[in-house]
This record gives structure tokens, C-alpha cells and sequence, in this order.
């Protein structure tokens, strides 16, 4: 990461959560243009549109209903009723044997009172759901305030739902312990850098720490008794990930390699080509501004893309 790069990302990482700059920016004529890149579209048809084009490059999908920190238990109803009519859709079109469907647990009321138990109950029945047209779902990560909660509903839904994934993020200090914990046989687990605004008491921070602790937590992982979601657009990472699984025994299809979706397209399709299980994180809805603006501040190359429309290029 650049100087430059690096001294955003904080701001950015801020302005994820400001609902003021995503009013103004709605304002700026050439946002649709730029957030299309990373976001697909706002209805469900958007959606299914760019599942069935990934599926036509032999790569699969994980669909995130946009959304987070909800403030009060209808708008929690409301994302869980969403996720409902996304997967009855995806059955319906003969899609779920191609995308699963990504949740985070603050669309679903862990914020509000009595969050945890909100939130748990919302997400069993998109598990549910998921269940009946033959698919699943990954509990997505979010800041590390809400990890041990986000766990701990994670191993409830496992329960009725074993194939519920998690996610861990590797620049989190205690992630190492966590993937021992949750690699059990039958567990899927996302590994990705992280992407929150976090200390440097509960994070890593420099470029070569976090990627350090992923190859050691994917070498956790790979070595486990579960199925590794290697979530990183970082090519040394991505160079690192078959030479790490035959080590540990594992040919391709034993692991996944997860990229975003209008993020180095050309890399996922190379990916599967050469035989690799490639999942694609798709996110649609119309409460884009945190996603997109976290996507902004991962990279250099999606700082200079914002740029460049900004100024007509």
C-alpha cells in the first residue's frame, strides 16, 4: 500500500459509516457509474443477472443483501425477509447450486436490545431457507466488537445447519486461536484480511504483519479438518495459497479461493480455468455506501478508479 493509500484509509474506513457523506455523495452524477463496478445493482434481478454471468465463467457466487447496523427490529425483519425472497428467487431460477448467500449479523438486529437473540433467530431462518432450495450460508465478519457474539451465534446455527460458514479476519490478533477452535470436521471458514478501522491493540496493521498472519492462519486452515474460503485479491498471497495446500495434502476443489466481484475479474476467471474452486462475493441493494467505501480504502488501484471518473477519465 502506498503512502497515500495508507494515510486515507483511516478517513475512509470513517466515512464508511457517515450517513451525511453518502447524501452527498448520491448527489455526484458519476457515483452510479463508479459503485456499478462493485456493486452490480439494487433489485434482486440485478443480482441474479451477475450470478448467472459467473456462472458462465465457471465461478461461483456468494450473494450480501447490503445493509448494517439496523436500528430497530423491522428494519432487521425487513433485511431477513430480503434474504428470504433472494433465495426463493434463486431456487426458482436454478441457481442455488451456483451462489450461497453472505449475512452480517447487525442487518439482522445484533446491535438492538436483546440483540444476539434477534439476530440468532433472523439468521435461522435464512439458514432455513437456504436449506430448502439446496444451498447455505456464510455469517460474515464485521468489527472486532462484535466477533465473540458473531461467533457464538455462528455455533448455534452450526447446530441445526453444519455447513453455516464463518468468517475470520486475519489482521485481528487473535484469529490464530480462532481458526484452531473453529476448524472442526464439515467447518467452512472465510479467511480475508479484514477490512474495519481497528487498534493496534486488536490489530495488525502494517502490510507485511497482516499478511504473515494469513499464511499462518491459512496454513491453520488448510492443515484442518474443514473446507479453507482463502478470501484475498493480494497476488503474493494468492501465489503462496497451492504451494501451502499441497503441503498440506489438498488438491484443488479442497479449498476455495473467494474474490470480490469486479475486482480483479481477470485473475478469478484465470483461477478457475486452471481448475480452482473460485467464489465471487456479489453484493447488491441500495445500501451500498459502506461496502463500497470499504472496497475504496483496500486498495490503491479502487482509489485511482474513483479518481479517475471523478475527473471525467
Amino acid at each position: 500500500m502506498s503512502i497515500l493509500a495508507a494515510a486515507l484509509r483511516g478517513p475512509l474506513l470513517s466515512l464508511a459509516r457517515s450517513r451525511s457523506a453518502r447524501e452527498i455523495a448520491l448527489k455526484l452524477p458519476v457515483t452510479a457509474k463508479v459503485v456499478a463496478r462493485f456493486v452490480p445493482g439494487e433489485t434482486v434481478a440485478d443480482c441474479l443477472d451477475a450470478v448467472r454471468r459467473l456462472a458462465a465463467d465457471g465461478l461461483l457466487a456468494t450473494i450480501d443483501h447490503l445493509g448494517e447496523d439496523t436500528t430497530n427490529t423491522a428494519d432487521a425483519a425487513a433485511i431477513r425477509d430480503s434474504y428470504l425472497n433472494l433465495l426463493a428467487a434463486l431456487g426458482k431460477a436454478g441457481l442455488a447450486q451456483s451462489a450461497e448467500v453472505s449475512v452480517k449479523l447487525t442487518a439482522l438486529g445484533l446491535a438492538l436490545p436483546d440483540g444476539p437473540r434477534i439476530a440468532l433467530t433472523n439468521a435461522w431462518a435464512i439458514c432455513a431457507a437456504a436449506a430448502s432450495v439446496g444451498t447455505t450460508v456464510t455469517i460474515d465478519a464485521e468489527d472486532h466488537t462484535t466477533t465473540d457474539a458473531t461467533l457464538g451465534i455462528l455455533a448455534e446455527l452450526r447446530r441445526d445447519y453444519p455447513t453455516t460458514a464463518g468468517v475470520l479476519q486475519a489482521y485481528l490478533h487473535r484469529t490464530i486461536s480462532d481458526v484452531s477452535v473453529l476448524d472442526g470436521p464439515g467447518s467452512r471458514i472465510r479467511l480475508c484480511k479484514g477490512a474495519y478501522a481497528e487498534s493496534a491493540e486488536v490489530a495488525f496493521h502494517t502490510r507485511e504483519e497482516v499478511s504473515a498472519s494469513y499464511l499462518a492462519c491459512a496454513t491453520v486452515l488448510l492443515h484442518g479438518q474443514g473446507t479453507p474460503l482463502l478470501a484475498t485479491h493480494d497476488p503474493e498471497l494468492i501465489a503462496a495459497i497451492p504451494e501451502l495446500a499441497e503441503a498440506a495434502g489438498r488438491e484443488p476443489g479442497g479449498y476455495e479461493f473467494q474474490l470480490l466481484y469486479g475486482i480483479r475479474s481477470d485473475e478469478q476467471r484465470r483461477l478457475a480455468a486452471a481448475g480452482q474452486t473460485v467464489r465471487v462475493y456479489v453484493p447488491y441493494g441500495t445500501d451500498w455506501w459502506g461496502y463500497f467505501i470499504r472496497r475504496l480504502a483496500e486498495r490503491p488501484a479502487n482509489l485511482m478508479f474513483f479518481a479517475r471518473a471523478l475527473v471525467g477519465r
